[in-house]
């Protein structure tokens, strides 16, 4: 297999037009690229410029196989690729010098690149993110039910809605998206387009968040899911992932997807109880560079 299979460019509309239709093929699995690589689409038409992300794709017998992404903050994103694949592709990309600061993608991939990459580069890679991707099968309201109802949340729920983000991310140590909030940066967060929804009880008192994406490839994912310490215990979560997973299915969604943290075997009981079904294992490597190679 030669490099040249892989074909690069910085043109959205131009690797959409080419890789759309292999991303929507498998749409629960490949939801992340899709909805990473929307995201992406959406800035760059309100800035009415290009953004700086480099796009892949990797053709064989005139069909495309599999993708890439590099973001501008360096986050490479890919989807199922061999061994041999992964080799290709991290050669090719150290040839052209593109350094990613990290990669995600389903755990094999993400190890096989993680693992070629060093060879290639000499950057010692870092584990940092583990997650189960659940998809939605028949889904199965939580009994007993808790006591209460759903409640998009509003415009005066904002503080609220970035004070739990916040926690949130406290618990999950996810650094980064800390750090933004803290700055003040809602509008660069990973949550600032989604859609909440509060769980409340019967007297309006909030107990439970949970957020979907915007509808790509008839996918939602449902992200993130949070409950106060204080007020775990009781069903909430699980009433308002019913709630929100409902509400997508409602919207047209053809799936509706979840990320777990294996590490927490509440939460993936709760989603399977609700009708979540395992799909496959994600990971994500940081990369460590000497003072020569631009990341």
């Amino acid at each position: 297999m030669l490099p040249d299979d892989w074909q690069l460019t910085k043109d959205i509309d131009d690797f959409l037009s080419q890789a759309g239709d292999f991303l929507r093929s498998l749409p629960a699995l490949h939801n992340m690229s899709l909805t990473d690589i929307e995201k992406t689409r959406t800035r760059a038409a309100d800035s009415h410029g290009a953004d700086d992300t480099v796009f892949g794709r990797l053709e064989a017998g005139g069909e495309v196989r599999a993708i890439f992404y590099r973001t501008p903050r360096g986050r490479l994103g890919l989807t199922p690729l061999s061994a041999e694949q992964a080799d290709t592709l991290a050669a090719h990309l150290a040839g052209l010098g593109h350094f990613p600061s990290n990669v995600i993608a389903d755990h094999d991939t993400a190890t096989a690149f993680a693992e070629t990459w060093q060879r290639h580069t000499g950057a010692a890679p870092t584990p940092f993110w583990r997650t189960h991707l659940y998809r939605l099968g028949a889904l199965t309201p939580p009994q007993p039910r808790p006591e209460g109802q759903g409640r998009a949340a509003s415009e005066k729920d904002h503080e609220q809605v970035v004070r739990w983000c916040r926690e949130f991310c406290v618990d999950v140590e996810e650094t980064v998206s800390i750090e933004t909030i803290d700055a003040g940066s809602w509008a660069d967060s990973r949550f600032a387009d989604r859609h909440f929804t509060f769980w409340e009880t019967p007297d309006g008192t909030p107990t439970s968040m949970a957020a979907a994406t915007s509808m790509v490839g008839g996918v939602v994912r449902v992200d993130p899911v949070y409950t106060p310490a204080r007020l775990r215990g009781h069903g909430y979560a699980g009433a308002v992932t019913v709630e929100v997973s409902r509400a997508a299915l409602a919207a047209g969604a053809t799936d509706v997807v979840l990320f777990t943290d294996p590490a927490n075997p509440t939460s993936n009981a709760l989603y399977q109880r609700i009708g979540y079904v395992h799909v496959a294992d994600f990971s994500g490597y940081k990369f460590s560079y000497g003072a020569s190679e631009a990341v």
